[in-house]
């Protein structure tokens, strides 16, 4: 066999590969509509699941933040909304964005609480509204959450300063254009979401708002319940967790920003809240939201199915 015949069957078989993995949720939601429970997600309250930095509800009305997760908890039985807030701005202002969706939600649906789900900087981003009105949450669960900030932040906050604001304007122009590809319409900046992700920024948001985190900093002392609200967290510590995954690349590189077990761009010890579930799964930050485009390790966890049984887990309590 020539060389071309055997390059055309190895790159025939890595894509035939990719595809299967990439079918992987589908088929698993194939097998749920067949034979699942119907009311296993049927939560009291709705959920909100809230995106993190330069995150998004949908990118050309197609692809989901988090993908497929909404369609599996709504099978099931429970309410999904999907919110969208700046994907690049300080923890405060994001907090108010998705305080002003789950008051619509609420009017709408006729419920008194929803229950927010936050992937990265969603955590204190969820958290915030947690705080200035607790009266409309019933549980906070965060997941790979950056609750005692990235050391990552810290690195790009020294880059900018160094290049004179450039990682600044180029972060914005590109957040702008995000913006506008997804729901569009909100403010970004890029400076205000940096400090508020820094360790240091981090610390001052967990003095105002310390509900269900730790009293230091890899502790496990987070209040499982505060001010009548549950907290949960869950998370990974893996970085190459699939080889056709061109997330694992980069973030391989910015986990060289951590001295200890991180998932590239929070460490296990941030994403420490109230309730821990589970912190070694073995996914990446992008993998946590079953991204990209379901791509995981053969061995990992379905993510999807981790939020299904977070909204099993919530609706076993009450909520």
């Amino acid at each position: 066999m020539s060389f071309f015949k055997k390059g055309r069957l190895v790159l025939m078989a890595g894509l035939v590969t990719t595809a299967l993995i990439a079918a992987q949720p589908a088929a698993a939601s194939l097998f749920d509509r067949l034979f699942g429970n119907k009311n296993y997600t049927k939560t009291k309250y709705p959920i909100v699941l809230v995106h993190g930095f330069s995150g998004f509800d949908q990118l050309f009305g197609v692809v989901d933040y988090f993908y497929r997760v909404p369609e599996a908890l709504s099978k099931d039985g429970a309410k999904v909304f999907v919110a969208q807030v700046s994907a690049a701005n300080s923890t405060e202002v994001r907090g108010e964005q998705l305080l002003a969706q789950i008051e619509e939600i609420v009017a709408v649906t006729g419920a008194k609480k929803v229950n927010i789900i936050g992937h990265s900087h969603g955590s204190p981003t969820a958290r915030y509204v947690a705080g200035v009105r607790p009266d409309l949450v019933a549980s906070v669960s965060s997941v790979g959450g950056a609750n005692w900030g990235s050391e990552v932040a810290d690195v790009v906050g020294m880059m900018d300063q160094v290049s004179d604001g450039a990682v600044q304007l180029i972060g914005n122009a590109f957040f702008k254009f995000l913006d506008v590809i997804s729901t569009g319409g909100l403010p970004q900046d890029v400076d205000a979401s940096v400090r508020s992700l820094t360790v240091a920024g981090s610390v001052a948001f967990n003095r105002e708002f310390p509900d269900g985190v730790p009293s230091t900093r890899c502790g496990n002392d987070g209040a499982h319940e505060a001010n009548g609200i549950r907290y949960y967290s869950w998370g990974g510590n893996a970085l190459r967790t699939n080889i056709f995954d061109p997330s694992d690349v980069i973030l391989s590189i910015t986990s060289l920003a951590f001295s200890d077990a991180n998932d590239g761009l929070a460490s296990t010890c941030s994403q420490k809240l109230g309730k821990i579930i589970s912190l070694d799964h073995n996914h990446n930050h992008l993998d946590q939201m079953n991204h990209v485009l379901g791509l995981k390790s053969r061995n990992a966890a379905d993510p999807v199915d981790l939020y299904r049984q977070q909204a099993n887990r919530l609706k076993n309590v009450g909520l």
